[in-house]
């Protein structure tokens, strides 16, 4: 009797076991359920991406980039189907490559508002082609024909230190540094050609649209890589007279008001907001206008304010005034600084 007690409560024992086994397997399933249907919980956990490697932002050499524009000036107006434009094209080419950037150059031939066909070259500088992440920075290289806002002189060609030679100037001494530092992103710098043959305003003829900036627009109709997609572009206009002011230009807080903010934050947190002032004016027809609205990238431009003048242009625009002498290396450190800064920062 004793044996069969026993045995009764073993067996009594073991089916309480297994009930609490079975209970347990029921709960862990319910939790693990629970726990598949968290919504705080990642439904998938990738391999952890290393952050991008921090490289320091190079320091701008303002005096390289005067040298930069006096060069160019030295060659004589740039305007094209001169000897003077073929020969700053050699030279720019040749810089670019110097500088371990990879180099195309997009020819054309353009129609000028005045009938004449102008041979036009866009060169196209590359560093990190094979990055998908860049960046464009760009600026024309020619120079006006005429200088129409003067009183004197007005059918013979300008230096165009500024309007033209400024930006060239800035943008191949951030070339000079790729040269010897490669940020996170990729680079591309695009130098226009044919910007400044337009129309003048005024006289007999019936005034043509789009009569400038022609070799953005070719470019921006033909890309010279297939899809080619950078998060932006930012364009230099007239970056060298002294204590010259850039407005928040109302075309670029249009298309690209976030990279407008990015340029404009990093010029003030640098110490230049004297340059960079928070003011937005009224949107202008230049290089970005072809580049946000053809080839449909967010471009902005850095262009100089001066609320004195007629057209509200640097007091010097189209006259023959546009000379090395009124270039300022102090503006065009602002301005390159800046841009190496935005450059520098930005991470894949």
């Amino acid at each position: 009797m004793e044996l069969l007690i026993r045995s009764k409560r073993q067996e009594s024992r073991i089916k309480n076991q297994t009930h609490l086994g079975s209970w347990l397997l029921i709960l862990a399933s319910l939790f693990f359920a629970a726990c598949q249907n968290d919504p705080d919980r990642p439904k998938h956990v990738d391999t952890p991406v290393p952050p991008a490697k921090v490289i320091p932002t190079p320091d701008f050499n303002q005096d390289s980039a005067f040298q930069f524009v006096k060069k160019q000036v030295n060659f004589g107006p740039r305007v094209p189907n001169s000897t003077a434009h073929a020969k700053c094209a050699d030279y720019l080419t040749a810089k670019f490559k110097e500088y371990k950037a990879e180099v195309i150059i997009q020819q054309a031939d353009a129609k000028a508002f005045d009938g004449k066909v102008l041979k036009m070259k866009n060169i196209i500088a590359q560093w990190q082609p094979e990055k998908q992440n860049r960046i464009m920075l760009c600026a024309h290289w020619d120079t006006r024909p005429f200088a129409d806002q003067d009183k004197t002189d007005i059918n013979k060609p300008i230096d165009g230190a500024n309007d033209g030679g400024s930006g060239v100037g800035v943008l191949l001494e951030i070339g000079r540094q790729l040269a010897v530092l490669q940020p996170n992103v990729g680079v591309d710098i695009i130098l226009f050609d044919a910007e400044d043959y337009g129309q003048p305003d005024g006289g007999m003829q019936q005034q043509q649209s789009n009569s400038y900036c022609l070799g953005s627009q070719y470019w921006a109709t033909n890309l010279h890589k297939q899809d080619y997609a950078p998060r932006y572009a930012i364009l230099l206009d007239m970056v060298g007279a002294k204590n010259a002011t850039f407005t928040m230009e109302g075309g670029s807080m249009h298309y690209a008001p976030t990279v407008v903010k990015k340029v404009w934050d990093t010029a003030m947190r640098l110490g230049y907001s004297s340059y960079f002032v928070y003011d937005q004016t009224n949107p202008i027809t230049d290089d970005h206008y072809y580049i946000n609205t053809l080839a449909d990238i967010p471009a902005i431009d850095i262009i100089h304010y001066d609320p004195a003048t007629k057209y509200h242009f640097a007091p010097v625009w189209h006259t023959h005034n546009d000379k090395l002498e009124n270039i300022d290396p102090k503006t065009l450190k602002a301005v390159g600084q800046t841009l190496l800064e935005v450059v520098y920062s930005s991470h894949q």
